[in-house]
């Protein structure tokens, strides 16, 4: 039979009155199946109201909360230059430069592409672009072209053209020979080996001895100082004093 719990008396202190009050307000069966005393349902009591008070705790604090988020202007350029500035000072252009519009990209160059290329035209390609970049917007040079002329690494200029397949230009022609004086003479100060040769009894050797002491000794002065020319006796000097200048 389940344990008798003893009446609260008037004399009875506080905790023992309450104690006894909530043994009595659980059933007789639940007394009696647990076994538990009167005691033991308190601290039972004060568990749960702990373990109440935790989780309603817990809640509170982890419950979303807003968030404020602070911003900052960033300050104002100036707009406007004092009014005593003088529109020619420095400070003057610099606030002129500062709020004039960044300057563009650079423009497109507009090339010609011709000569043994796919599709011969006129391109526009992006500035720094070089020739191989032109020939490769053309659709690339035929097969067998022979594109060693050129130097595609060059950078391309506007407004050029880019001939693929053309011969190398020939260098600079030679200048022409001086041309006899006048009266069928050669001069001794201008003529060649080949021209030297024509005077009688000159041959290879005599013309490069002659053009030799030219450049050793200047120009002739004379007709007379082809004698000190090695090879020019007074013979062959009487030969030429007819024929030269």
């Amino acid at each position: 039979s389940p344990p008798a719990v003893d009446s609260p008396s008037a004399g009875s202190p506080a905790w023992r009155r309450a104690r006894l009050a909530m043994g009595e307000r659980w059933p007789v069966w639940l007394r009696g199946r647990c076994g538990l005393e009167p005691r033991t349902l308190a601290a039972l009591g004060v568990l749960l109201l702990v373990a109440a008070g935790f989780a309603v705790h817990h809640f509170w604090t982890g419950r979303p909360q807003a968030v404020t988020v602070a911003t900052s202007n960033p300050p104002a350029a100036p707009t406007d230059l004092p009014t005593d500035v003088p529109p020619d000072s420095p400070a003057a252009s610099a606030g002129a430069s500062a709020g004039a519009p960044s300057p563009s990209a650079a423009a497109p160059l507009v090339v010609d592409v011709a000569g043994e290329v796919a599709e011969p035209g006129i391109y526009s390609l992006p500035a720094g672009s070089r020739v191989a970049d032109a020939i490769e917007a053309a659709g690339g040079s035929a097969p067998g072209t022979d594109t060693d002329a050129l130097n595609r690494a060059r950078p391309l200029v506007d407004g050029e053209q880019i001939l693929v397949g053309a011969p190398p230009s020939a260098g600079p022609a030679p200048p022409p020979a001086p041309a006899p004086a006048a009266g069928g003479r050669i001069s001794i100060n201008t003529a060649t080996s080949e021209q030297l040769q024509e005077l009688p009894g000159v041959g290879p050797v005599l013309a490069g001895n002659i053009i030799g002491y030219r450049e050793s000794n200047g120009a002739f002065t004379t007709i007379e100082q082809l004698g000190e020319v090695s090879g020019i006796g007074d013979r062959r000097l009487a030969d030429l004093r007819d024929r030269v200048t």
